[in-house]
């Protein structure tokens, strides 16, 4: 600009006195545009990005030759990013036993998230271990059902073999257990809640469960249990039977599923468990459905090398 400017300044005057503000204004403009550009461009490339995505999604869920996964990236015993997760190897034998090729589609937060953020988005195609019958997804038909258990010691000699009508509670100090859970439930019922709730929250440090998911990790809980911290724990088979596992000195015992509320209604402790896709993923379903047959001896190598306790299934209805 001041090069410019010179080119038709023809006065001895000295002239930056008077210059200096136009040039500011000029300089000013000239910057203000630039970063008004910039800007613009990032909305339109945001946009172009999310485009590009949703077209790129239905893609790959029209591509029979891969299976998308939904996965937690860490996450275990269910799912890790490097495939060491019991579900994972279950998707793979899965995906193999359909011919297709296995896609894991990692997603950082915890795996409550996945159904909202990735499967409805379209991000991939199949969630491994729901609830048969989750009302958020069609469900295919059961490959396991599993149970809520205690975790004990074996030298503590509990006879639990009663679930929550085991006299031998009576005796039990400190219990873990998750919040939200069946076994809240029934502790409530019991009059054991309150006096293990500080305990139950120390397992999250602390941590202030308010507007946000904090999950109880399964493998302390087992630990203090080994380590005699706490004398019983109470959670789903499938989320700590790979740690029980590796203690010589803990078992698993499996709580009957005859349990009630104080009002009477029930409080289920044994789930039947499948895979979870889009509601109008009729075909996607239907070929789920046979691979799982395909693949259930595999399936069920995979579970019973966690060490999770298998419950004969019910009829289907």
């Amino acid at each position: 600009i001041e090069l410019v400017w010179m080119m038709f300044d023809k006065t001895e005057v000295p002239v930056r006195p008077v210059r200096a503000p136009l040039t500011s204004l000029l300089t000013l403009a000239f910057c203000g545009l630039a970063l008004f550009v910039p800007a613009a461009n990032a909305v339109n490339t945001a946009e172009e990005t999310e485009a590009q995505k949703v077209k790129r999604y239905a893609k790959e869920a029209a591509d029979t030759s891969i299976l998308r996964i939904c996965a937690a990236s860490d996450e275990l015993p269910m799912s890790k990013k490097d495939g060491s997760g019991f579900e994972n190897k279950i998707a793979v034998a899965l995906a193999k036993a359909m011919g297709r090729e296995p896609k894991f589609v990692w997603y950082d937060k915890p795996s409550i998230y996945l159904v909202r953020d990735q499967l409805k988005k379209m991000a991939c195609d199949v969630v491994i271990g729901v609830d048969t019958g989750d009302p958020r997804v069609a469900t295919s038909k059961s490959y396991y059902r599993a149970s809520y258990v205690f975790i004990a010691r074996k030298s503590s000699n509990y006879d639990l073999s009663k679930g929550w009508e085991s006299p031998d509670l009576a005796k039990v100090g400190k219990i873990g257990f998750t919040p939200s859970s069946p076994a809240q439930v029934m502790m409530e019922k019991l009059g054991l809640y309150q006096d293990n709730l500080n305990y139950m929250y120390s397992l999250t440090n602390f941590k202030n469960r308010r507007n946000q998911y904090i999950k109880l990790p399964p493998q302390r809980m087992v630990n203090e249990v080994a380590d005699e911290t706490a004398d019983l724990a109470v959670n789903f088979a499938p989320e700590v039977a790979r740690y029980v596992k590796e203690k010589d000195n803990l078992e698993l015992v499996v709580i009957p599923d005859t349990n009630v509320r104080s009002d009477g209604e029930s409080v289920p402790h044994h789930f039947d468990q499948s895979l979870g896709v889009r509601e109008d993923a009729d075909a996607l379903l239907k070929e789920l459905n046979t691979a799982l047959d395909k693949a259930a001896p595999e399936i069920q190598d995979i579970l019973k090398s966690e060490g999770i306790p298998l419950l004969p299934q019910p009829p289907p209805t």
